[in-house]
């Protein structure tokens, strides 16, 4: 199989992560089916994606026609055979359950043509245990985007020990056609390399306000207000080339002795979670959510990403 050969895209869960990814297939000009276990779910997404263009079009990243244009590519259905049942690329996009993932791509592949790829959006699960219960190993791998899909370029591609050459390359080449930048991950491990990079990062600052070095707040100042904007344009590697390994050798020598290293879950996220203080979802966590603030952030990082698109658009 090739690239010239995926002409139908099939996207199981119309949720948080699916819709997005149906609405940037369409907008690229597939074909594409979406499914979820209602219509009502189905019809819901649909018009996530409709809100999600009328935005692009507010924003000059999309002409007005082309809100039509890409809803009139999308199917939708509450029928996993209709969905699935010619597509040649499947995403699927279920909550984080590695039964629920499995026995979907159980059913994919009782479903599906033996050319198709069936590849899943998890974010921790690994390729080889959620399609253990397939036929075709060898067509199996996970496109991991992150949230919001439509406004992230990013999408990890980890192969299992049995996914073949071939289905990555064709895989990477999809994700190339449709405007994503995608990062191929040779191994599968645990959360892949952008959630352990993000892991490791709130480990630390867990420690840190934990250990009274500074409040939450100053801590998210921090890295707004500093490498969190280099890390925007250039990754890690990249950064400490400029300074130099031998600098950063010598800056390390030391920091590293007392950074955490601990493999347990940090106590103080145990408690925020014991104390219903879960963020957003609850109204307060380490900060006080009321809609207004809930409603101001949310803008303010789809303003940073949307303004980071176009940049990218102008410079292409």
């Amino acid at each position: 199989m090739t690239l010239d050969d995926i002409q139908q895209i099939a996207v199981i869960g119309a949720g948080l992560m699916g819709h997005g990814i149906a609405q940037e297939f369409a907008f690229a000009g597939y074909q594409v089916h979406l499914h979820d276990v209602s219509q009502a779910q189905v019809d819901a997404g649909m018009e996530r994606i409709r809100g999600n263009l009328q935005v692009f079009v507010e924003n000059d990243l999309a002409r007005p026609n082309q809100i039509d244009e890409t809803l009139n590519r999308i199917q939708g259905s509450d029928q996993l055979e209709v969905v699935a049942g010619e597509a040649d690329f499947v995403i699927e996009a279920v909550i984080e359950n590695l039964p629920l993932k499995q026995e979907v791509f159980r059913q994919l592949d009782q479903i599906c043509p033996p050319r198709t790829i069936l590849a899943s959006n998890t974010t921790a699960q690994m390729p080889s245990q959620i399609g253990r219960f397939t036929q075709r190993q060898d067509k199996i791998l996970n496109t991991h985007y992150f949230n919001p899909p439509y406004l992230i370029p990013l999408v990890e591609l980890i192969r299992s020990p049995q996914t073949s050459d071939e289905t990555l390359q064709v895989a990477y080449d999809l994700m190339v056609k449709i405007g994503k930048t995608p990062a191929v991950i040779q191994k599968e491990v645990p959360g892949f390399v952008g959630p352990r990079l993000q892991a490791a990062v709130i480990r630390e600052a867990f420690s840190i306000v934990e250990r009274g070095i500074a409040t939450a707040e100053d801590v998210d100042l921090v890295v707004r207000n500093s490498f969190g904007r280099r890390l925007s344009v250039a990754g890690p590697f990249q950064v400490f080339e400029l300074a130099g390994w031998d600098l950063v050798l010598a800056a390390f020598e030391e920091l590293y002795k007392d950074l955490n290293s601990s493999s347990e879950i940090n106590p103080l996220l145990r408690e925020m979670v014991e104390g219903d203080k879960l963020g957003v979802k609850s109204g307060e966590g380490f900060y006080e959510w009321t809609p207004e603030k809930i409603e101001e952030i949310r803008d303010r990082m789809n303003r940073t990403l949307i303004g980071r698109m176009k940049d990218d658009a102008k410079s292409q």
